[in-house]
């Protein structure tokens, strides 16, 4: 019988996408074993609206807080490794890591990797504001794995971190929302980008790859068929 590792899920940023997460794992770890199998996992879930109020006030030193108490909780659940069910908390990386005695699965890693295996290296970045602008998402890819990283125009990102708070996160998927989004990624196609990064776990509810004339790159699909590689990983 195959040993699984347990996954330990840091969800709730939002919950409509730590959904996705479940979604997506249980039946890739059903394709692969067979049966009836399912994942080994333990799930930790935040109060977004305490998250969100924090990162808008700028309080990275009680987010901080909040993500080492998740990820030790799941550590002492059981759990063998985590999966941030979120790309804009990964500026917290170093922060869970030093923590918890149990790694941390990066989700810029496998999307990094995918990219790479395609052959491309100029790559559009989607996200919140905070993973459009700062350094700890964008010089991760740069600096780790270098890809060339093209970020949409200040008022761009200004309308794709709008539609991520104001919608996504309560689940409401609107068609305009969607051409704008589609208007931005050919936006950032006409600047050189080769494919899109959907950088922002609740992007991949909006649009897909019918939305673009470049491939998008869905960091929610890769994170989680990335930890049933490394449950099932010797």
């Amino acid at each position: 019988m195959t040993q699984q590792k347990t996954i330990g899920l840091i969800g709730g940023m939002s919950w409509e996408n730590s959904a996705e997460y479940y979604r997506i794992i249980n039946p890739e770890m059903q394709r692969r074993l067979g049966g009836v199998h399912s994942a080994r996992s333990l799930m930790y879930s935040v109060d977004f609206g305490e998250i969100e109020q924090l990162q808008h006030a700028g309080d990275w030193d009680r987010l901080s807080r909040s993500m080492q108490d998740a990820a030790i909780r799941l550590e002492r659940g059981g759990a063998d490794f985590v999966v941030l069910c979120t790309n804009t908390m990964h500026r917290l990386a170093d922060a869970i890591t030093s923590a918890a005695s149990i790694p941390l699965l990066h989700i810029a890693d496998p999307t990094a990797e995918r990219i790479k295996a395609a052959g491309l290296n100029q790559i559009g970045l989607l996200g919140t504001a905070f993973t459009m602008e700062q350094d700890f998402y964008k010089g991760r890819l740069q600096q780790a794995h270098g890809l060339e990283v093209i970020v949409p125009e200040a008022e761009d990102r200004r309308i794709v971190h709008e539609i991520i708070y104001k919608e996504l996160v309560l689940g409401r998927i609107r068609p305009e929302s969607r051409q704008a989004y589609r208007k931005i990624i050919a936006r950032l196609i006409a600047r050189g980008a080769q494919a899109v990064i959907l950088g922002c776990t609740e992007i991949m509810l909006l649009v897909s790859g019918e939305d673009s004339a470049v491939p998008l790159f869905d960091t929610t699909t890769i994170h989680a068929l990335s930890a049933v590689d490394y449950a099932l990983a010797n």
